[in-house]
């Protein structure tokens, strides 16, 4: 009967493994989260050893209470570290990406020719369209910016414009990154595969790729 309780709690242990797994489904790629990985694995190994080794072999009701019990606690453990994982690698501000959020702004001069127009009309378009959900959430944001004009001279500098272009700027956990996207220039003959390029990166640049 003491090999029966045990052989009950290590298939109870390989249902909680199959719960780790999926509680931090997604963390696998990156370093940090294998050895979070490992961390619970052991964890969960361990609370099952000491309540298989704690069993009472003369007393099937008070081993069958005690494997429970040992099961929810360690259930109620794995959870309580699974949340905490998802706040330190993927919560708050951040999201799961690690990605805060993402600006795409339209630089121009105080004359903007067919294209200088087109490129910003298509960005908005994009961001406006495709990523509705995130724009109200704040995790993405579209902007015009007059680069002749004396109150954008500071953005202007911490983008490092020189001229009409369409840049995007992303605020992660490792600070500011910005980017100038050229390939929007070649595309604005063909709306559709404007947008559909222009989405593609930007949706790269929210999953924190």
């Amino acid at each position: 009967m003491f090999l029966n309780l045990c052989f009950l709690k290590l298939a109870k242990g390989v249902f909680l493994l199959q719960k780790i797994f999926n509680s931090i489904n997604g963390f696998l790629s990156k370093p940090f989260n294998k050895r979070l990985v490992i961390v619970l694995i052991v964890f969960s190994f361990s609370v099952l050893l000491v309540g298989c080794l704690g069993g009472d072999s003369g007393n099937d009701d008070a081993g069958a209470v005690n494997n429970v019990s040992a099961v929810a606690v360690a259930s109620v453990s794995v959870d309580a570290v699974s949340a905490n994982a998802s706040n330190l690698l993927g919560g708050g501000a951040f999201g799961v990406s690690g990605v805060e959020r993402v600006e795409v702004i339209h630089f121009h001069g105080e004359y903007q020719c067919y294209s200088c127009l087109t490129v910003g009309a298509y960005a908005e378009e994009t961001v406006k369209t495709y990523f509705s959900k995130e724009l109200e959430e704040g995790k993405i944001s579209f902007a015009r910016v007059n680069v002749e004009l004396p109150e954008n001279q500071t953005l202007v500098a911490k983008y490092g414009v020189t001229g009409s272009s369409l840049w995007i700027g992303v605020y992660d956990k490792t600070g500011f990154h910005k980017e100038e996207n050229a390939n929007v220039w070649y595309k604005i003959g063909d709306k559709q595969k404007y947008l559909d390029y222009l989405r593609r990166v930007l949706s790269e640049k929210l999953a924190g790729d």
